[in-house]
This record gives C-alpha cells, structure tokens and sequence, in this order.
C-alpha cells in the first residue's frame, strides 16, 4: 500500500488588485490566507495561482486571462473584479455582461463545475482615507457598487455560484488605519483576514463536496 500524501487541491484565483494584494506581503493576500485556514482544518488546498493586476477591469482581466493560457483544470476557482469599472464610470449593465462572461470562462476552468467557483463581491473604497484626494462621492460610489454588485449576485445565483458579501465589512472597518495599507486606500492584510472569515465557511462547503 502505498503512504504517497494526497495532491493538493489546485486553486486558481482571478481578479484586481485585492486579490494580488496590493501593498501587502504575499502572506497577506486574502486567496493565500484563504488557502492557508482551508488547510488547518484539514482540507489539502494549494496556495493559489494568481492572475491579478493592480487596476484591471473586467476586459483587462479577459486579457490577462488570455495572456495565461493554456491554464487547463483547477480545483477551486475564486473571482473578485468589477471595481476599476466603477472607478472608471463605466456602467452596472455593460459589467454584468463582462462580470458573466469571466464566470462562465472560471466555471470551465473548474472542470464546468459551478459549484467549485467562489465570487466576492467588491468592497467599497469610498469609505477609505483615498476619497478625499478624488473629486468622487462616497455616497455615488455606494450606490454603483450596489448596482455591480447586485447584478454580479443575480449572475451568480444563476449560475450555481457562491456569492460572499465583504462589502458590510469594508463599509464598518473600512476607514480604520490598521484596516488599510500606506496607500489609504488598498486593504491591509487585517482586512483581507475579515474577508477570508467570510469566504471560509462557503469554500470549505464547497471543496467538500
């Protein structure tokens, strides 16, 4: 009999800069934390491999996407991107178009299985220090971000995709100095931990099955 571990779970991780975790350790990044709790309760998941850049929007991240391939099967895939669209005042029905089409692209990455792909929705960088440098609204910047992110959830559900809400929690703790990286606005790694509470119980759910 052989005594060879079990392979690890691979884990795909697409999105901005919150999922490449601009300003923080790679430690920091809430997909390698997220992978990290999966594994101290037992579930063999493998540090992500991530495509992200700082300011991609849904079509930069197509194209990144695109610039990876072949990117073959994964395991567990996680998206979180829509808010360089909103920055960029781009509207809530073209990012529901784009949004569908990058879940349709992870869903096949996860081997079809919608079950297997988890989705954040995008936290809100109008309660953050960086407001105040822009000639933005923070209550503009709520409303659009509800907008995109209801429409990512609808997506979602008719998908079969689980749909984690960490825009509550950017909004509560979102203006706190040791929430935030130097830039005043990007999240520090004690934010991405709040997230990664959130996302635990439904990836653990997920990879379960």
């Amino acid at each position: 009999m052989s005594n060879a571990p079990t392979p690890a779970l691979s884990f795909l991780a697409l999105g901005d800069s919150y999922t490449i975790g601009e300003g923080v350790p790679e430690a920091g990044r809430w997909p390698v934390q997220l992978a990290a709790a999966l594994r101290a309760e037992g579930i063999a998941l493998a540090d992500p491999r991530i495509i992200a850049t700082t300011g991609w929007t849904t079509d930069e991240l197509a194209w990144g996407i695109d610039g990876a391939e072949p990117l073959g099967e994964w395991d567990f895939v996680t998206l979180l991107i829509g808010v360089n669209n909103q920055y960029r005042g781009r509207s809530a029905i073209d990012y529901r178009g784009e949004f569908e089409s990058l879940l349709q692209r992870a869903t096949r990455y996860a081997r079809g299985r919608g079950d297997r792909v988890l989705v954040l929705s995008i936290p809100d960088w109008g309660v953050t220090p960086f407001v105040k440098t822009t000639t933005a609204s923070p209550q503009t910047i709520a409303t659009e971000l509800d907008a995109y992110n209801a429409a990512a959830q609808v997506v979602c559900e008719a998908h079969g995709v689980a749909f984690v809400d960490i825009t509550q929690v950017s909004r509560e703790r979102g203006a706190q100095t040791d929430m935030l990286a130097e830039d005043g606005l990007h999240p520090s790694a004690s934010m991405y931990a709040l997230w990664t509470g959130l996302a635990l119980p439904a990836a653990r759910t997920l990879l379960q099955r």
